[in-house]
């Protein structure tokens, strides 16, 4: 196999707004929003790194230096740490510079995942390489990307994850139309970007983890902004499937959307219970929470009879 099908390079667009976390996001990013106590954006590069990805290429914006510096080597806080007997967060600080090569491309204006993308092109250059949204965090083993990237280098075609999403939340997504292979291995046909229920045709939707050849590029450079000025990725892809074909790949991890504030929470509550430090706490929490909303909805139920509402 020739070295530079390999993938080694993963890029990460951070460059939103986060504006459905605003006012956090004024001076947050949102990517480093906390899962408990561990930034969103951290728990992707580590996927990333479990999965062998060797450098990390950042697609920011103005307003997201604390991403840089969260992985940034800070000797001084080091031996902060060290002088006080935090040998532990000491040992952490370094360890997060060390994880991967962190490169910073800057994004230009707010055009599109697609224009996104095609920012970190001279980064990449003319190799296959990894796009992982900033605000999608997979939970388990083996990591989604590690197996994307064992079909991309088995079968040398670009392979996206696809999961299978309720028939009501697939406008939310861009959805798949292919011919099944084998269990879970799609070959993908051409992409519909969040349609109408009724008109979708499948219910295979893509979560945001991507394996591409570097003939993205290409496709990307050639595409025209749309309807709402941007360019979509998803014009892209489809020139791709029908060039040299595009893999869709089911995945064992659980996902999380932390794009949405119902997704973030879930993200906190899950993680919190993988930790025993934390786990008879977060129940007590749990249990008086479900009681409060049990009386809450009591209590609402009688107004409603109360008021002749139905």
């Amino acid at each position: 196999m020739p070295a530079k099908s390999r993938i080694r390079k993963a890029v990460l667009p951070v460059a939103g707004l986060g504006t459905r976390f605003w006012p956090a996001t004024k001076a947050i990013p949102k990517e480093m929003l906390p899962i408990v106590d561990t930034p969103a954006i951290q728990f992707i590069v580590e996927e990333a790194v479990q999965s062998g990805i060797e450098e990390i290429i950042f697609v920011t914006s103005a307003g997201k230096e604390s991403i840089a510096q969260h992985f940034a080597l800070v000797p001084q806080l080091e031996k902060t740490f060290r002088d006080r007997g935090l040998s532990e967060l000491a040992d952490g600080c370094r360890k997060l510079s060390e994880l991967a090569k962190f490169t910073f491309v800057m994004q230009s204006a707010p055009l599109g995942l697609g224009h996104a993308v095609l920012t970190a092109a001279a980064a990449v250059g003319d190799e296959p390489f990894a796009v992982m949204l900033g605000d999608e965090i997979m939970h388990g083993s083996p990591p989604c990307l590690q197996e994307l990237i064992q079909t991309y280098e088995s079968r040398q075609v670009s392979t996206v994850a696809i999961m299978e999403v309720a028939p009501e939340a697939v406008s939310r997504y861009g959805i798949v139309d292919g011919s099944e292979l084998s269990p879970g291995l799609i070959q993908i046909k051409t992409l519909v970007e969040k349609p109408k229920p009724e008109s979708a045709p499948s219910r295979w939707a893509i979560p945001g983890r991507y394996v591409f050849s570097p003939k993205i590029f290409s496709y990307l450079e050639q595409t025209g902004p749309g309807v709402s000025g941007e360019i979509q990725l998803t014009d892209a892809m489809i020139a791709l499937a029908r060039s040299e074909g595009i893999l869709g790949k089911t995945f064992s991890a659980r996902r999380f959307d932390t794009g949405e504030p119902l997704g973030m929470i879930e993200a906190v509550l899950y993680h919190a219970s993988q930790r025993p430090e934390l786990r008879a706490g977060l129940r007590q929490i749990l249990e008086s929470a479900r009681s409060q909303v049990n009386d809450g909805t009591a209590s609402l139920m009688k107004e409603v009879k109360d008021e002749n509402i139905f």
